[in-house]
């Protein structure tokens, strides 16, 4: 048997998303040659509204002068999907994992993603569970306890969206878990695509703040969990330079 492999996993704070992005992807390139261990980025980012690989302008329902006065940005994204919002209050969680050679099973990973999401939950009283050709979290906003399954439910909303990139099966993006995010941000855009169904958080749901931080430390754990792996450690490096987040990581992550 093989040993196991270490993920190391690390708390941003509040970061923009764009350099971000970029220097996630410059880590994604240096997994996929063996120059670091997998590797987890845990954050919250500044408001911003991300267009994936299937984003649909139209599903910005604010004009530009709108968001700039609520100093919201728009970037395009290299994850898949439609349009989503991150904002403060969301803890945002960009696995760099190789999933070779046992793990290269797409619907395994957003399951695993899903599953995790769901796991940081149910110590606050909510239970989630999943609803056919909607990938994310979903919730039941009148029974938030119980998930009696997508026909049961009577108020489904969504509580953490996921949006995925695999590149020579090195995962990049992730997921957002809205934990105390305004939600009022959401009427910007048809989150995801989605306008038959609401978003909602943790905080509505039960009544009950969760810090980023304090579900950043809890998901790392998930992580390791989830994914088999063997915890290398949860740094914070919150007070790091944006501009020297990707040297940072390589530092503490990088192979013997």
């Amino acid at each position: 048997m093989s040993p196991r492999r270490s993920l190391s996993s690390y708390y941003l704070g509040r970061r923009p998303y764009v350099p971000v992005s970029q220097a996630m992807a410059a880590l994604v390139s240096a997994r996929q040659r063996q120059e670091i261990d997998d590797t987890l980025l845990l954050l919250e980012h500044e408001a911003v509204i991300t267009l994936g690989s299937g984003g649909k302008k139209e599903h910005v329902l604010a004009a530009a002068e709108r968001l700039d006065a609520l100093g919201v940005s728009v970037a395009t994204s290299g994850r898949g999907g439609d349009v989503t919002l991150h904002a403060p209050g969301q803890l945002v969680a960009y696995p760099i994992i190789d999933l070779g050679p046992d793990r290269r099973d797409v619907r395994r990973y957003v399951g695993d993603l899903t599953r995790v999401m769901n796991a940081l939950l149910e110590p606050y009283g909510v239970q989630g569970g999943t609803m056919s050709g909607m990938i994310g979290l979903w919730v039941d906003a009148e029974e938030p306890h119980r998930w009696a399954g997508e026909a049961g439910a009577r108020a489904p909303c969504k509580v953490g969206a996921i949006g995925v990139r695999i590149s020579r099966w090195v995962t990049s993006h992730g997921f957002a878990l809205n934990l105390t995010t305004d939600l009022s941000l959401f009427q910007l855009i048809v989150p995801c695509g989605i306008s038959t169904h609401g978003v909602t958080s943790l905080e509505r749901l039960s009544g009950r703040q969760l810090s980023t931080k304090a579900a950043a430390e809890r998901a790392a754990g998930l992580f390791d969990a989830t994914f088999e792996r063997d915890s290398a450690g949860f740094i914070d490096i919150s007070s790091t330079p944006t501009a020297e987040l990707e040297a940072a990581v390589r530092v503490r992550s990088a192979r013997g």
